[in-house]
């Protein structure tokens, strides 16, 4: 809790009156034509054991083999790293979240089109994330798949150890999964192959990275 404290306190004094952005000479704009591509924030969000990982590597593999410049930016990963410091409180999470598209809007400005696979189970830290990108930007992909069927995945252990209350606050089981009210695009992982999903994913965004 200490910890957090100071971390709120460090924004707090960034974000005072005495910073000034810089601006530089190349743009965003010169990025997307030096890359040939328009970058995008790709957010898959949905229950632990949805597939959003599986999801989200697949996609960015059909991208890569297409040329694409993209960047995969995955849960577990980034709490080894960058938010290894921040726990699974609600206002853990929403920090965990805010961090997170601060680092997606700083690649699509860079021009990269950033997949992003994360619970995010709150709508207003979703909505958020999506109002630091620039219109259109921002393609909420909802993996659908129900409760049971991910806790009969399971193959981190994460559930049984949920409801034996080792692990707290734990989404779909301890703390709540507020479910996307209109995403770009709503795919049912238990009855879909992972290559529908990826496909379902790719012809919406499809036209929205061609760089014409």
């Amino acid at each position: 809790m200490q910890l957090q404290k100071t971390l709120l306190k460090g924004v707090d004094f960034m974000t005072s009156t005495n910073i000034v952005r810089q601006y530089y000479k190349i743009s965003k704009q010169d990025r997307n034509r030096l890359l040939n591509q328009k970058p995008l924030v790709i957010w898959l969000t949905g229950l632990s054991g949805s597939g959003k990982s599986t999801i989200a590597d697949m996609l960015e593999e059909l991208l890569f083999e297409k040329n694409y410049k993209t960047y995969l930016l995955d849960g577990d990963n980034i709490r080894h790293g960058l938010n290894k410091n921040i726990d699974f409180s609600e206002e853990g999470r929403k920090e965990n979240i805010r961090r997170i598209g601060e680092v997606a809007k700083l690649f699509t400005d860079a021009g990269l089109i950033v997949i992003t696979a994360f619970i995010s189970p709150f709508k207003e830290d979703r909505d958020t994330v999506r109002s630091l990108v620039e219109d259109g930007e921002f393609v909420e992909v909802f993996v659908d798949c129900p409760l049971e069927i991910c806790e009969q995945r399971d193959v981190k252990g994460l559930y049984a150890k949920a409801r034996a209350g080792v692990i707290p606050n734990f989404t779909g089981i301890s703390s709540p999964f507020e479910k996307p009210e209109k995403p770009e695009v709503h795919i049912h992982s238990d009855s879909l192959t992972v290559e529908d999903c990826v496909a379902s994913i790719y012809n919406f965004i499809k036209e929205k990275i061609e760089n014409r």
